[in-house]
């Protein structure tokens, strides 16, 4: 059968991650034609989708996006949590693009988050298998003593599951650098909490190649052509990239 399954059109066009676009479909917030979608369809040249309401339109432009997030602003495009109105990330920025955010970061942290219109790259991104390395500075609230060090290193158990081990150093007595490569809910204060710590401060520095370096909390940056290309090779590392400074890949035979 021709065309392309509708999660796959709805993060090719930049609106979602595939999971993401999965939910989309079973909320009944799809529209192909002039139907709800359902899991599984396919759409073909000439049809028309529909996200509540809207019509999707690929944009042919990459986006990509580094920003700053300060304390405050939620990593969603939702408008309400638990009946309540926030202030989420997209709106913050107010870029004049649709664009979405890469992940979460929760409410009370702050720091690097990407954003993207690239359903593909943040699908890779999400994905705990493909283990890319996201850093963090965290503070807490009494002395670290060593043994916290070696514990958090070496797993912790947290939400029915054990962490993978990462790396972690102590910058102070109160205050360390750690990289993870899993994304659980609220993971490194759960991590911290286990050893009798509660993490007063928490900021995300670096999402793979990519650092705070030179932004200035609530801006944003697009991305440097040498930053989508080193984003690219870790992302596609099964692919192999086509000419000098081409930002297409295609995959290796």
């Amino acid at each position: 059968m021709e065309g392309v399954r509708i999660n796959k059109f709805l993060s090719e066009a930049g609106i979602c991650s595939r999971r993401e676009g999965d939910r989309l479909i079973s909320e009944g917030r799809v529209m192909l034609d002039e139907r709800t979608a359902a899991a599984g369809d396919r759409v073909l040249p000439g049809q028309k989708v529909t996200v509540d309401g809207r019509q999707v339109v690929k944009e042919e432009e990459e986006i990509f996006l580094a920003f700053y997030k300060p304390r405050g602003i939620v990593c969603t495009t939702a408008v309400e949590e638990n009946g309540e109105k926030i202030k989420n990330v997209v709106e913050y920025i107010n870029y004049p693009k649709r664009v979405y955010p890469v992940g979460r970061l929760d409410q009370s942290s702050e720091g690097l988050i990407l954003l993207t219109n690239q359903g593909e790259a943040m699908d890779r991104i999400l994905r705990s298998r493909y283990e890319h390395e996201k850093e963090y500075f965290v503070c807490v609230d009494h002395k670290i003593e060593d043994g916290f060090i070696k514990g958090m290193s070496s797993g912790v158990p947290i939400l029915d599951t054990v962490t993978k081990p990462c790396r972690v150093w102590k910058e102070d007595d109160f205050s360390f650098h750690i990289v993870i490569t899993q994304g659980l809910n609220r993971q490194i204060r759960r991590m911290c909490e286990y050893f009798g710590y509660r993490v007063k401060y928490l900021r995300r520095d670096r999402v793979m190649n990519i650092t705070l370096e030179g932004l200035k909390k609530g801006r944003y940056r697009s991305l440097t052509a040498e930053e989508v290309a080193g984003l690219k090779r870790e992302l596609f590392e099964d692919f192999c990239e086509v000419g000098d400074g081409c930002a297409s890949f295609c995959r290796k035979s």
